[in-house]
């Protein structure tokens, strides 16, 4: 019986563009491996380019998505933080299950930073991650706890970037 490779954390992070993008290149890779993945997204919702394209590795890519699409500032409404909180749940489940290998939060830390749901819930999810569980965090405003306790941080820095002369998000490119 072969031993359990150990899986890390992992926060990309920083409010540079390419995190959402980093984590589904390594969703790809691994499903080139033959691992099996899960990508809860919060905040978002709706059919992103990234979403019809990971339909086509639906045998190894699961996405489900745990936010209503209009949350981004302000006070969340009880709907908003009813929807994170379902998708922390459906977390915790999928890491103590043998069928997923790579787990990605996505925009996790952009959720806890707006009150979805606690920092606390967060980090509770890295410490109680199997030993074999690869763990993607992403979005900007990562939490300092949650940088501590990560394996491996990545900050996606802004140096320059053409929304800031009115470009707006492009379909295939941005969203």
């Amino acid at each position: 019986m072969e031993s359990k490779k150990r899986g890390y954390t992992q926060v990309y992070t920083g409010n540079g563009k390419g995190k959402t993008t980093a984590a589904i290149g390594l969703a790809i890779r691994a499903a080139g491996a033959g691992l099996k993945v899960f990508i809860a997204q919060f905040i978002k919702m709706g059919d992103y380019s990234e979403i019809k394209a990971l339909k086509r590795f639906s045998d190894l890519i699961t996405v489900e998505q745990f936010g209503l699409g209009r949350f981004t500032d302000g006070k969340p409404a009880p709907e908003d933080i009813e929807a994170a909180q379902k998708g922390l749940e459906r977390i915790k489940a999928v890491m103590v299950s043998d069928e997923y290998k790579i787990i990605i939060l996505e925009e996790a830390n952009v959720a806890a930073m707006l009150g979805l749901f606690a920092v606390q819930d967060l980090l509770k999810i890295i410490i109680n991650k199997p030993y074999d569980k690869e763990l993607v965090i992403t979005g900007r405003g990562a939490s300092p706890r949650i940088i501590e306790n990560a394996d491996l941080v990545t900050e996606m820095k802004d140096i320059k970037h053409y929304y800031q002369k009115g470009v707006r998000a492009r379909v295939g490119i941005e969203k």
